[in-house]
């Protein structure tokens, strides 16, 4: 069985079958199926009551997530499910006192599916699915599978520096991502190495072009321009340039065996803020042992190891 970040299968011809009658849910029981829906409500219990639609389900507190019932995890990770999918495993087809269908579900037991089957057999260099759940000014939290959650810390975003993740993520994103370590059972994502070398990135580019870039930093001598992710190129000082604005800037040359792109910037402004883009991803494999960003002819070695 393969595993998906919550809401992946949400639409699918076969989730919905499954919650179509007591009986369907009942056959999704005895084959241990993981299923999803939407959470409605969380009660005064703190018990998700989940919509499949015209059968009613309940996830008990204790269900609800991995660590609840130890006191591991707060009950915020309950709560914030609400109006979210969730997943689940059916653990029972009952009637409530009403005498109506009830479904008794847990999520929990699905998370622990997910990690003894998928997420513990992990190693560093994994590309895997991603979902971003949750943006910090360190780094983006992104659902890798049933709700488990990891960590994609800023400086792993993209080689091109950012002030904030907002600034290439935003909540909701799907994502490839490459596991960075194994830790106590917790995983580190990253993702800068899935967007390209600086070759492939300044393959896109020529002298004597203007093209559209972003400010990042200003320096005494210069200033970065970022034109794509991972490729930024160094520009002569201008006056009232900072960092963040939209820039238009000349190509003066490429130099690849010095790793560096000189620019003019020929005008900057205040850009208003967009919903980032989603990734362009040059790497479409399932797993790298290393990858090197700096060009075979360059002095400079930069490279990340997978291990």
């Amino acid at each position: 069985m393969r595993f998906y970040p919550e809401g992946h299968n949400l639409d699918t011809f076969e989730n919905k079958a499954a919650l179509s009658s007591p009986a369907t849910l009942a056959d999704a029981q005895r084959e241990g199926r993981i299923l999803e829906a939407r959470a409605v409500l969380c009660n005064g219990k703190h018990d998700l009551l989940v919509n499949l639609g015209p059968i009613r389900g309940v996830i008990p507190r204790e269900e609800g997530a991995l660590g609840i019932a130890e006191g591991a995890v707060r009950d915020i990770a309950i709560l914030s499910r609400v109006n979210r999918p969730v997943c689940f495993t059916v653990q029972a087809v009952t009637r409530d006192e009403d005498g109506a269908p009830l479904a008794l579900l847990s999520r929990r037991a699905a998370q622990e599916r997910c990690r003894r089957e998928y997420i513990d057999r992990l190693a560093p260099g994994d590309v895997i699915d991603a979902r971003i759940t949750h943006i910090e000014p360190f780094g983006a939290f992104a659902d890798i599978g049933c709700g488990i959650a990891s960590l994609l810390p800023i400086d792993a975003i993209s080689v091109s520096r950012i002030e904030h993740p907002r600034e290439r993520l935003a909540v909701g994103m799907d994502i490839r991502a490459v596991v960075k370590s194994v830790e106590n059972g917790r995983i580190t994502l990253s993702h800068k190495e899935l967007l390209g070398t600086w070759e492939e990135n300044a393959a896109g580019f020529h002298p004597g072009e203007t093209v559209a870039g972003i400010i990042r930093t200003v320096e005494a001598y210069g200033a970065f321009v970022e034109l794509k992710p991972n490729l930024a190129g160094l520009a002569e000082l201008k006056e009232n340039i900072y960092p963040g604005q939209q820039a238009s800037v000349f190509i003066k040359s490429i130099l690849p065996a010095r790793m560096k792109i000189k620019l003019i910037i020929i005008e900057t402004f205040d850009g208003e803020a967009r919903r980032p883009a989603p990734p362009e991803y040059f790497f479409q494999g399932d797993h790298m042992d290393e990858f090197v960003y700096s060009p075979p002819m360059s002095d400079k070695r930069i490279a990340t190891r997978f291990e």
